[in-house]
């Protein structure tokens, strides 16, 4: 398992917050997704060989957040 944090902007609430909690947890290959507000950031665990972090940006980017590395 590896960890990420991406930075993520867009999330005005604690209902942002949980989307993007959610949409990358339902992932195959997250095991855990840590998303916070106040600084921006999604801290994911996950599985190298089962999801890239180019498939998490975009799934957060899907989701109608911007997400970088």
């Amino acid at each position: 398992m590896k960890l990420i944090t991406l930075h993520v902007t867009g999330m005005t609430c604690g209902g942002c917050v949980k989307s993007v909690t959610r949409v990358l947890e339902e992932l195959n290959g997250v095991e855990k997704a840590v998303v916070t507000l106040d600084d921006g950031k999604a801290e994911i665990t996950f599985d190298e060989s089962a999801v890239s972090i180019a498939q998490l940006i975009e799934t957060i980017e899907e989701a109608g957040f911007d997400a970088t590395e």
